[in-house]
């Protein structure tokens, strides 16, 4: 049975790199088009493991597709490697009610995605 996405989270990870605060921004315009709420999780997996998530909408995207790096912030996490940390971040998630993910990064971000899978 298919489930409906209603609230999204959206992470940069990683090194910043150019097109971040691009991709960033249409992974939430295309939520406010779909009536999907749409959560930035500041500092990747490491703001994933401390519930560091802020409501995004159409206005809070406003002017970055020009700005270099990432409004959401970038870091690695060494917690996240372990168990104990994918456990932390998967729980932070359920409680906020995020019921998908949207990860922008490169190699090791998606390697992450994987594994949290």
């Amino acid at each position: 049975m298919l489930r409906t996405i209603k609230k999204i989270g959206v992470m940069t990870s990683g090194g910043d790199a150019p097109g971040m605060n691009a991709a960033v921004r249409s992974v939430v315009r295309t939520c406010a088009f779909h009536n999907i709420e749409c959560y930035g999780i500041y500092r990747g997996y490491e703001g994933m493991i401390d519930g560091d998530f802020v409501q995004m909408d159409a206005r809070s995207v406003k002017g970055i597709i020009n700005k270099g790096g990432t409004i959401l912030k970038s870091a690695r996490s060494e917690e996240f490697r372990t168990k104990e940390g994918r456990a932390k971040a998967h729980k932070e998630l359920k409680e906020a009610g995020i019921d998908g993910l949207v990860v922008i990064g490169g190699d090791g971000s998606f390697t992450g995605a994987m594994i949290f899978n």
